[in-house]
């Protein structure tokens, strides 16, 4: 394997020192959130998110069948816990731990019953449905596609599942996965070539390095190269769509290849990747993505059910579960991009959704904890990759390579703008062309081979 090797600055994003960028506005506020030091058994205690998703685990743990949910309200940096027993001892302990608790009707046992009754009755391309524990119900998604007797039976079934257990709405867009579209990687199929966006570098279960991707960028093709002309660079080693997820491991085809665990930001910097982490409601979060750049929201839904209108069967769907709900946008080409935190927790990979990042939309994501446990890998890099900074970074210079901090984000929401708000007026990620020079990085091969995330190279 070859790669064009590019002269890189040692500085480099340190796990927790994302605040580093500056004026990168796109990284999100609640930069400096910290847990107080509160006095003994006051309540409620503020908490990164970080910290409320593993409160929220053991809390969960305790409480058992009074259980129904949480989400962090990032306003207060507290975390909220659901409860359905009147029993003041379970209260108690979920106030002693440090959450905000609050009584409602409808139990866990009871939301997943009704998830089920609508994956019985109601299995309709363009359709979604996940736990939104703010409201306590089933928040269901219908696209712009569902109308007719589809809308009349989807209707129907979430009127069946009784008052206040459900929710439906209407999306303008349309459920799609991100296949096409964007330069990131590449396979060349009968009819053209497919791209993706890498997600992240992991080591697979033999110590070879190998990245993430998206299961129905693995299913589409089996050969992936870093340009669109290029000679192919990896291969698929699993895939998984659709059914229980939405996920693919590839491994490189040189063992030696170096796969650093950071996530390519544009304008030079790069987000090093420390650990896999669960997302929880109200989660700020970042995602990277080879069409549209770098793009933030929040997590409003886990565990969601997807059913995409079928590429290979008009008549047919793709479902897939077990997925994390946002309002991060995305467009073709962002498919297996990297959804991750501002201190260096990676979440999830792109799946699919509706929308775009001009009109907004839903955009669902792989866990990637769970996509670590099925295929074996571990998250960090294969080979001898450098991790600290020491030598080369891949995706250009690191954090303050040419960045200055002064300059304003000038459009938050802006992909085009993410270069200049965290490299210096360079040109964002939005500029990339997919066949020429990837803009806001040292010469980057002049053939798309940014990946969206962390990209291989040679020692």
């Amino acid at each position: 394997m070859s790669h064009k090797r590019i002269p890189k600055r040692k500085a480099a994003i340190a796990v927790g020192g994302v605040a580093a960028l500056g004026a990168a506005a796109l990284l999100l506020p609640n930069a400096n959130a910290s847990q107080d030091d509160e006095a003994a058994g006051a309540a409620p205690r503020t908490l990164k998110a970080a910290d409320a998703s593993d409160l929220a685990a053991q809390l969960h743990s305790l409480l058992g069948d009074a259980f129904a949910g949480s989400y962090y309200d990032s306003g207060s940096r507290q975390l909220v816990i659901n409860v359905v027993s009147g029993d003041n001892n379970v209260i108690v302990q979920a106030k002693k731990a440090g959450a905000v608790v609050r009584q409602v009707d409808n139990s866990t046992a009871q939301l997943q019953s009704a998830a089920r009754t609508l994956r019985t009755e109601a299995t309709i391309p363009g359709t979604s449905w996940a736990v939104d524990p703010r409201t306590n119900r089933i928040l269901v998604t219908a696209d712009s596609t569902v109308t007719g007797a589809a809308w009349d039976r989807l209707e129907s079934t979430v009127q069946g599942l009784g008052s206040g257990m459900a929710t439906i709405k209407k999306s303008a867009g349309t459920f799609k996965t991100f296949v096409s579209g964007g330069d990131a990687v590449f396979s060349q199929v009968q009819g053209g070539a497919v791209r993706c966006s890498l997600g992240f570098n992991v080591t697979a279960s033999d110590g070879s390095p190998a990245f993430l991707t998206a299961g129905h960028c693995g299913v589409a093709a089996e050969n992936w190269s870093d340009s669109e002309t290029g000679q192919p660079i990896a291969t698929v080693d699993q895939a998984t769509f659709p059914g229980e997820g939405d996920f693919a491991l590839v491994t490189y085809d040189d063992a030696t290849t170096q796969a650093p665990s950071d996530v390519n930001v544009g304008g030079g910097q790069s987000v090093q990747i420390a650990q896999a982490a669960e997302a929880t409601v109200g989660q700020a979060v970042l995602r990277m993505g080879s069409t549209t750049g770098l793009r933030d929201g929040s997590v409003t839904g886990l565990d969601a059910t997807v059913n995409f209108q079928s590429e290979t069967d008009p008549s047919g769907v793709d479902t897939v579960t077990g997925l994390i709900q946002t309002d991060v946008c995305a467009e073709p080409g962002d498919s297996g991009g990297p959804l991750f935190t501002q201190d260096g927790s990676a979440l999830g990979l792109t799946s699919g959704g509706s929308g775009d990042c001009t009109s907004g939309g839903e955009t669902f994501f792989q866990p990637v904890t769970t996509a670590l446990q099925a295929t074996g890998a571990t998250l960090g890099a294969g080979g001898a990759a450098d991790q600290n900074g020491g030598g080369e970074q891949a995706g250009g210079d690191g954090v303050g390579g040419a960045a200055d901090p002064s300059a304003p984000a000038d459009d938050p929401s802006g992909a085009g703008d993410a270069g200049d708000a965290m490299g210096g007026g360079q040109p964002g990620a939005g500029d990339q062309s997919g066949t020429g020079e990837q803009s806001g990085t040292d010469d980057q091969s002049g053939t798309g081979a940014h990946a969206g995330a962390s990209r291989s190279r040679n020692h």
